[in-house]
């Protein structure tokens, strides 16, 4: 019993201590718990690379040039599918499922180009993944060629990045304490609603006058 009263007398102390800090306080703790946690994880986290490579779609010389753009667009949305990322995964050396996940397509709403891009956390694997599937969606355009009459050519092959893509450890602290300071910023907003709310109940209320003390007013 005398060990459970001393911690309530310690928590009571905290929380009284707590009740007279400035509210700017609470501003300062969570942006400085944010920016420690945002850049720790940015000191530990293995970094990613990303590598990419460009190909060219070309129509055919009886084509309509302008069919190009629309097959640069086709293409790309065709270089994350099945088919194209079995045939890539001989040549970039993982799975079609590793493919999958870390291999984009990018097109332009001008220029009949697809940008591939792999990420991984080995430079030199990023830019393997990126011209794998460059060259399978290259082998997958001719084969279709005789139909569509646009052909892809390799405009720039993927080189091993020398960068990490990923958010160094800075910039992960400097989010980090955006979020916490966000969050202490709406836990002021929410501390004096209860407050006001707790006054609110403990207001008293008169009592309506009896007849007798109308009488005796009178």
């Amino acid at each position: 019993m005398p060990a459970a009263s001393a911690a309530g007398r310690t928590r009571a102390t905290v929380r009284a201590r707590a009740r007279t800090l400035p509210p700017w306080s609470v501003l300062a703790a969570g942006a400085l718990a944010g920016g420690l946690l945002g850049g720790g994880y940015g000191l530990v986290r293995t970094p990613d690379y990303t590598a990419t490579s460009y190909v060219v779609a070309v129509p055919a010389r009886d084509a309509d040039p302008a069919s190009a753009l629309g097959f640069a667009q086709a293409y790309g949305r065709v270089a994350t599918q099945v088919a194209v990322l079995a045939d890539a995964q001989v040549g970039a050396g993982v799975p079609a499922a590793t493919l999958k996940r870390s291999v984009r397509t990018a097109t332009s709403p001008d220029a009949p180009m697809v940008a591939v891009s792999a990420t991984s956390h080995r430079p030199d694997l990023a830019a393997d993944m990126a011209n794998a599937v460059s060259e399978a969606l290259t082998r997958h355009a001719g084969n279709a060629s005789g139909s569509t009459h646009v052909t892809l050519r390799s405009f720039a092959r993927a080189t091993r990045p020398t960068e990490p893509s990923s958010a160094p450890a800075g910039l992960a602290g400097l989010v980090g304490a955006s979020a916490g300071g966000l969050l202490g910023g709406l836990a002021l907003l929410v501390r004096p609603r209860r407050a006001a709310a707790g006054s609110g109940r403990a207001a008293a209320v008169p009592a309506p006058a009896t007849a007798a003390d109308v009488r005796g007013q009178s």
